[in-house]
């Protein structure tokens, strides 16, 4: 039987008991990924976090998410220092995680990972539930005890990470068990948990991104946001080509540049509460070093794009 989600912990939630919200380009935050910096194997040339965290403060970004293990320090303090030496806040990490195996308890692995992000300073845990195996090319298809299991898992996980002061987030994404818009509806159906709106991840898996954010803000506790274009998106659907072969053939563009309707998103979201952290994001395959401006460029030109949302709603220069 699925059990009745309770009202869950979101920025939108929250903002009930305060009329206080920091202005949108005050909540933009980047990801190492967009410089190509990923946990999977063979991905691509990865920057150092000394270069990433200084382009992040170039471009205008307040905070970031730290990326995968190894990147930045693994002491809390000095990950933290090394934070603030670019003026950058820590916004949460992403968790990959094993939630439908009856033989595993996902949420010790879960707890390894709050320590560093309390002492941090972060306020979100951005879980996926991987199937368990490297990469995002393969995941299994889950029958209903799966199912069963994996929502009790995500609740379990989830009252963990509330337990420490940090809001607990789900992550549909590529390849793992999570990924459609149907997967999406039976999360929101059978946890409490909130969820992590991948724009992108949501559009190449078969989702409605706006749709979500239309119907659902009040799920909504972290924004991944990110621009792909369609033709590759369906290629990745279909099976005719690999995510990663897709995003090394340039699935993910600047926002703005793509097929995901990235200010109807924002309009939503904003219209309906919330209040939390706009993580952009570009997953980036790099053959080897860049020449000239690298990813930073891309950054950019999403930093300007947000920033003409948040002036048309504001009706700056219209």
């Amino acid at each position: 039987m699925t059990p009745t989600p309770a009202t869950p912990d979101t920025p939108a939630s929250r903002q009930a008991s305060s009329d206080v919200v920091p202005p949108l380009d005050e909540r933009m935050a980047g990801a190492p990924i967009s410089w190509g910096v990923c946990e999977v194997p063979g991905w691509g040339w990865q920057y150092d976090s000394a270069t990433v965290l200084a382009e992040m403060a170039e471009c205008g970004l307040s905070a970031t998410e730290f990326g995968p293990e190894g990147f930045l320090p693994d002491d809390p303090s000095a990950k933290r220092e090394a934070l603030s030496a670019h003026d950058l806040q820590a916004v949460g990490q992403f968790v990959p995680v094993v939630l439908h195996d009856p033989g595993h308890d996902p949420r010790p692995g879960v707890e390894g990972a709050l320590e560093s992000l309390v002492a941090a300073g972060a306020s979100t845990v951005v879980l996926a539930a991987v199937s368990g195996s490297e990469g995002y090319d393969q995941r299994p298809e889950l029958d209903d005890a799966a199912w069963d299991r994996l929502l009790r898992h995500l609740d379990e996980v989830a009252d963990v990470v509330r337990a420490r002061g940090l809001t607990p987030t789900l992550h549909p994404h590529v390849g793992t068990v999570v990924e459609s818009g149907t997967e999406v509806e039976r999360v929101l159906a059978g946890s409490s948990i909130g969820l992590c709106l991948d724009t992108g991840h949501l559009l190449i898996g078969g989702g409605d991104p706006v749709g979500l954010a239309v119907a659902h803000p009040e799920r909504i506790a972290h924004v991944h946001l990110k621009d792909v274009r369609l033709d590759w998106a369906r290629r990745v659907r279909s099976g005719e080509v690999t995510y990663t072969e897709a995003v090394a053939g340039g699935m993910y563009v600047p926002l703005g540049q793509g097929d995901v309707d990235v200010t109807a998103i924002v309009t939503a979201l904003e219209d309906g509460g919330y209040a939390g952290w706009y993580v952009l994001e570009q997953d980036t395959v790099l053959p080897g070093r860049p020449e000239g401006e690298g990813p930073k460029g891309d950054v950019i030109e999403s930093v300007n794009h947000l920033l003409g949302i948040m002036a048309q709603r504001s009706g700056v220069g219209i």
